[in-house]
C-alpha cells in the first residue's frame, strides 16, 4: 500500500510552487534584474529557471518516455532550457509562466497510476544508483524547486524582507505563545 501517490505528489508540488509564486510576488519588479550574487542568475532568470526545469522529467516520462538515460542528449536538451532563462520576461509574465507550467505538470501528475510511478529508469553508466523508481525521479522536480526558493528567500533578505513562510510561523508561535 502506497501513503504517498500521485494525488500526494501533485498537491505537494502544488504547495511548493504557490510558496515560489508568493515570493516571486513579494519581490519588487525593479530587484528581477539584479543576480543573486555576482557570478550567479538574476531574479528573473532563476524563476524562469523553476519554471521550465519540470520539461526535463517532463520529457523522460510524459513526452517520450524512457526506461534509461544512458545516451539521452543532456547539453542538447539543458541548452535549450538555458536559453528560455535568457529570454526578457516582467515580472507579470513570469508569475504568470509559474503559474500556467506548475498546473500543467501538477495536472500531469495527479494522472500518473502507481505502477507507473514505481518503474525504473537506468541511469547513465557509472552513476550511483544505477537506477531511480520514476517517483524518485518526478519528486526530484519539487525538491529542485525547494533549493532554488531557499535563494529566492535569502535574496529577500537582502532586500530587507521577511519572507512570508517566516512571517506565518513567527505569528504561529505568537498565536501559541498566548495560549
Amino acid at each position: 500500500m502506497n501513503f504517498y501517490g500521485a494525488k500526494e505528489l501533485a498537491a505537494s508540488f502544488r504547495t511548493v510552487r504557490n510558496n515560489t509564486i508568493t515570493i516571486a510576488e513579494e519581490i519588487p519588479a525593479e530587484a528581477y534584474t539584479k543576480p543573486l550574487a555576482p557570478g550567479l542568475r538574476t531574479v528573473a532568470q532563476l524563476l524562469t529557471h523553476i519554471a521550465v526545469s519540470y520539461r526535463l522529467q517532463h520529457q523522460v516520462h510524459a513526452v517520450q518516455p524512457i526506461n534509461t538515460l544512458e545516451g539521452f542528449d543532456f547539453p542538447g536538451f539543458f541548452g535549450g532550457m538555458m536559453a528560455e532563462e535568457q529570454k526578457s520576461r516582467d515580472k507579470a509574465q513570469l508569475i504568470q509562466l509559474l503559474q500556467e507550467n506548475g498546473e500543467l505538470f501538477a495536472k500531469w501528475l495527479e494522472s500518473l497510476s502507481d505502477n507507473f510511478l514505481g518503474e525504473m529508469v537506468a541511469m547513465p553508466a557509472g552513476m550511483t544508483p544505477a537506477a531511480k523508481s520514476r517517483f524518485e525521479m518526478l519528486l526530484s522536480v519539487k525538491e529542485h524547486e525547494m533549493h532554488h526558493r531557499g535563494q529566492l528567500m535569502m535574496f529577500e533578505r537582502t532586500l530587507g524582507q521577511v519572507p512570508h513562510l517566516t512571517r506565518q510561523f513567527i505569528a504561529h508561535m505568537e498565536a501559541a505563545q498566548k495560549k
